[in-house]
């Protein structure tokens, strides 16, 4: 059994090389990560009791980014203090990650595997699955591996996009053929999850459901924001049990 989903990792190989440039194939990324990182970071602060004020909140937390592609989210959560791991089951997605982070000096520990090979057991504090659940093969097994490498009272954060007639519009005939934002094909609608069976399969692999937000993308301004309507995209929490 695997969470791979071969097509979907041979698609998103293809980009790799893309992975750091603003205005390419992963732009829509680099405008949600300020709105991504603001909310796991106070989240985390929030949930472990940390110091805001410190330069490096993070400090002390070991974090596993599950689909980490080029490490857009692994770099800055290194830089806020976090002990960061990035998997990632396409090779050079890893490879990319790993040139750019000794090109900016960081240490974080980048692994080319799945979640259902990892040898870890209640190892991380923190799992985050952001934009990555809506691309895997079996989303039962991929969960219940999360669940095996959080530690009691981790936190599991999924950001992915919501499954009705509003975000097939949005985020795919809008967002890929209208728009081109991103590369046609880049999702599949069926994979995509309501936030209840999100929390339903979850709660199956000893998580329980804390929070769930929407994030909004204003084109005028160019930037994405936090907000009450997750009829598209949306980010839950989850606690471990």
């Amino acid at each position: 059994m695997t969470t791979v989903d071969k097509t979907e990792i041979e698609k998103f190989s293809r980009m790799a090389r893309d992975w750091w440039n603003p205005n390419g194939k992963f732009k829509p990324l680099h405008l949600f990560n300020p709105v991504r990182i603001t909310f796991i970071k106070d989240k985390l602060i929030s949930h472990f009791g940390l110091n805001p004020n410190n330069e490096q909140p993070l400090k002390g937390l070991k974090i596993l980014d599950i689909g980490c592609g080029g490490g857009l989210l692994c770099e800055p959560l290194h830089r806020l203090g976090g002990t960061v791991t990035g998997i990632d089951a396409s090779k050079n997605n890893i490879e990319i990650a790993k040139l750019h982070s000794k090109e900016m000096n960081l240490s974080i520990n980048y692994i080319h595997t799945a979640p259902e090979k990892l040898n870890f057991k209640n190892e991380f504090d923190v799992v985050l699955n952001m934009e990555v659940v809506e691309h895997v093969s079996d989303i039962n097994l991929f969960i219940q591996n999360c669940s095996k490498v959080i530690i009691k009272n981790g936190i599991m954060f999924v950001a992915t996009i919501n499954k009705n007639l509003k975000s097939y519009i949005f985020a795919i005939l809008g967002a890929e053929y209208f728009l081109r934002w991103l590369p046609i094909g880049t999702h599949d609608w069926d994979k995509f999850l309501t936030p209840k069976k999100l929390e339903a399969i979850s709660t199956k692999y000893n998580f329980q459901v804390k929070e769930t937000i929407g994030v909004k993308f204003n084109p005028l301004s160019q930037k994405w924001y936090k907000s009450s309507d997750s009829s598209v995209n949306y980010i839950s929490t989850f606690l471990k049990n």
